[in-house]
C-alpha cells in the first residue's frame, strides 16, 4: 500500500476523525503540568527508567491524570504551549519548533505509534509481546502429547506432567531501524495535521513488516528445527473448502482463529461459495471488513508464499520479543530542527508450541 492508497484507507480516515472529534474538545485545567519545563534531561531520565517521555510525565512526580481527564500529560504540554494538530488553524511545523522545540520528538513517536494501532492484525498474531534486556533470548520448549491427558491416578501411579524445558538455541533479537530524512525547508510551512499523516503512514508500514516477521516465524521457526506442518490441499493449484475443512480439522485441541495468506488466495477465500453469506458480502462492500471463513480472522500479509495459507491458534502459537521499544533520536531533532529523524525497534518472534500452527500447500507436486 503506497501513501496515496494510505490516504483513501478506511483505517486513516476512522483514525482522523476521532482525533478531530479529541481536538474539538472541551476546555483543561493545566495548573500542574504549567509547573513542568520539558528539557532534554526529562527524555534522558524518561530513558533510564525505561519510559516514554509521556509515560515519565503520568508519574506521581510529575503530572499524572485524572480518570475523566480529556487530555493525557504530554497533550496538556501540547496544550500550554499553543500547538494545535488540527481545526481550522493548526500549527505549522515552523511554529512547532518556536513553541516548543522539546516536544517534537515524543510528538513524532506518539503519531508514529498511531500509525502503527491502524495495522491491529499483529495483535491477532500473537499470544503476548514481552520485554527483555540483553539482545539474545532463548525460547521455551512444552514437551506436548497424550501424557498431558488428564486421568484418574491410582496409589502410587504417576502423575501426569508439562515439561518445560529451553530451546537448543538463542534467537537474536535485531534492532531495526528507519531514517526519515527531509529539509526543514520541505516541511516548515507544513501543517502539523499534514505532517502527523506522514508519521501515520510510517508507523502503519513499519508494523506491516512486523506481521511479515512474525508470519515468517510461524511457517520457518525460530530456528530450533521448529516449523509448521505443511499440509498439501487436495488438488495442486486449487484451492477449495474442503482444502479449508482439511487445514481447520489439524488444529485439535487447539482451534484454527486466524488465517493468513497473500491476497490472491484471500480472494478465493472470499469468492468461495460456501462463504457467499450476504451479511458478510453487506459488511466487506460497506466497510471492507474480511469476514471469518470457520471462525477464523482472516489477515492479509503479501509476505507470505502465494502457495501457502497459515492457519494458527493465536493463543499459543507464537510469541513478540522486545528488547529496545520503539524510539526516536531526540537530540538530533531538537538541533538539527528535524534534517533527519531515526526511528529505532529492536525485536523478533519466537515459537511458543508448534502444533498451534500450520501451513496449507496450495501448489505442490
Amino acid at each position: 500500500m503506497n501513501f496515496q492508497q494510505f490516504l483513501s484507507a478506511p483505517v486513516f480516515q476512522k483514525a482522523h476523525r476521532d482525533l478531530m472529534e479529541r481536538e474539538l474538545a472541551g476546555p483543561v485545567d493545566l495548573p500542574r503540568a504549567a509547573d513542568l519545563h520539558i528539557t532534554r534531561d526529562m527524555y534522558l531520565e524518561a530513558e533510564s527508567r525505561g519510559l516514554t517521555l509521556s509515560e515519565l510525565l503520568e508519574t506521581a512526580e510529575y503530572d499524572p491524570s485524572a480518570p475523566d481527564s480529556v487530555l493525557d500529560a504530554f497533550e496538556r504540554q501540547l496544550a500550554l504551549a499553543g500547538i494545535r494538530l488540527g481545526g481550522k488553524n493548526p500549527t505549522t511545523v515552523d511554529q512547532f519548533y518556536q513553541k516548543a522545540a522539546t516536544l517534537m520528538p515524543e510528538f513524532i513517536l506518539r503519531e508514529i505509534k498511531k500509525g502503527q494501532a491502524m495495522r491491529p492484525e499483529l495483535g491477532a498474531l500473537i499470544a503476548n509481546s514481552t520485554v527483555v534486556a540483553g539482545n539474545r533470548y532463548t525460547p521455551f520448549h512444552v514437551a506436548t502429547g497424550a501424557h498431558l491427558s488428564l486421568r484418574p491416578i491410582g496409589e502410587g501411579a504417576e502423575i501426569p506432567q508439562v515439561v518445560v524445558t529451553e530451546q537448543n538455541h538463542a534467537i537474536n533479537v535485531p534492532e531495526y531501524g528507519l531514517g526519515l530524512k527531509a529539509s526543514y525547508k520541505s516541511l516548515r510551512y507544513r501543517t502539523t495535521a499534514q505532517f502527523r499523516v506522514l508519521l501515520w503512514y510510517i508507523g502503519f508500514r513499519l508494523q506491516t513488516d512486523k506481521i511479515g516477521l512474525a508470519v515468517d516465524c510461524l511457517i520457518n521457526g525460530d530456528g530450533n528445527e521448529n516449523p509448521a506442518a505443511v499440509i498439501n490441499n487436495e488438488t495442486s493449484g486449487t484451492l477449495t473448502y474442503d482444502d479449508l475443512i482439511t487445514l481447520w480439522a489439524q488444529f485439535a485441541p487447539f482451534e484454527m482463529n486466524a488465517l493468513v495468506g497473500h491476497i490472491n488466495n484471500l480472494k478465493t477465500i472470499l469468492t468461495l461459495e460456501e462463504f457467499k453469506d450476504p451479511l458478510a458480502g453487506f459488511r466487506f462492500q460497506n466497510k471492507g471488513e474480511l469476514f471469518s471463513p470457520l471462525g477464523a480472522t482472516l489477515i492479509r500479509c503479501d509476505t507470505v508464499p502465494t502457495d501457502y495459507l497459515v492457519g494458527l491458534d493465536s493463543r499459543f502459537a507464537v510469541e513478540e520479543i522486545i528488547t529496545q521499544p520503539l524510539m526516536v533520536e531526540y537530540d538530533k531533532i531538537i538541533e538539527q530542527r528535524f534534517e533527519e529523524a531515526v526511528v529505532t525497534e529492536a525485536v523478533a518472534y519466537a515459537k511458543i508450541i508448534n502444533e498451534a500452527s500450520a501451513v496449507l500447500d496450495i501448489v505442490h507436486t
